[in-house]
């Protein structure tokens, strides 16, 4: 496997991404990964590189390069602390609906202009807050990304009015979906994921919706205090089945 750091152009600035991809060049399913608010690290990396070797081409984008180059953590990250809090509110913030309008057209771009990104539809995953990017990336593209999954995506249904909130782009949507919800979890909790699973049904295209017993905002990441490997492991086995499923 090749794994290369990119510099992308948007119409707001440059992006650092990481792209993985087949070391014989031969074409596979391309995948968008969207990190969590920490973005690329080692253990982002590793996780995209565990995917990749599942059989696709990763593409890794920085979503928080209008605020910081990573690491865009500059302290160690703790719930609760407010300087993290205060942190997570400046990398969040500038990722508006007409922001993300703007990136994810580049990013998908450059995942399918790869040679080594194979003809036809693509994936997209998000962890966090990318949960919800993910799920733009298949409005704003709906002839070309066929699946997405989630994993403790914060913030998916907000309020019903909310224009901000990615429940919203639902109708454009044609992607087969998987979300993985946390058992506790302030950025989605029992009542958002219901009103979430509510839309999904208005909605009417294919999903699954889990909510992980016992897990916390988290438990997908290595490196997160909330990691909790067996519920991790089946994270990972619903996700490779989506694809495997859905991509060609």
């Amino acid at each position: 496997m090749i794994e290369k750091d990119l510099l992308l152009t948007t119409p707001d600035g440059t992006v650092d991404a990481v792209l993985l991809a087949p070391e014989d060049g031969r074409p596979l399913p391309g995948v968008l990964f969207i990190p969590d608010i920490g973005s690329i690290r080692d253990t982002m990396r590793q996780m995209a590189r565990r995917l990749a070797n599942e059989g696709y081409t990763v593409l890794m984008p920085n979503p928080f390069y209008r605020t910081s180059k990573p690491p865009v953590f500059s302290f160690p990250r703790r719930p609760g602390d407010p300087a993290t809090m205060k942190r997570i509110q400046e990398l969040s913030a500038p990722l508006t609906p007409e922001a993300l309008e703007k990136d994810l057209p580049v990013y998908l771009e450059t995942l399918t202009s790869q040679p080594t990104t194979a003809k036809g539809k693509v994936g997209a995953v998000g962890f966090c807050i990318g949960g919800g990017i993910a799920l733009r990336a298949a409005a704003i593209r709906p002839d070309l990304v066929g699946a997405v999954a989630s994993f403790h995506g914060g913030g998916l249904y907000t309020r019903e009015d909310d224009p901000r909130s990615p429940h919203q782009v639902l109708p454009k949507v044609k992607a087969r979906l998987y979300f993985g919800h946390a058992v506790e979890d302030r950025s989605m909790d029992a009542a958002a994921i219901a009103h979430f699973e509510a839309a999904l049904h208005g909605w009417g295209g294919s999903f699954k919706s889990d909510t992980y017993e016992g897990a916390h905002h988290g438990w997908t990441v290595p490196d997160n205090p909330a990691y909790k490997r067996p519920q991790a492991e089946r994270a990972w086995e619903k996700l490779t089945a989506l694809f495997r499923e859905t991509l060609p």
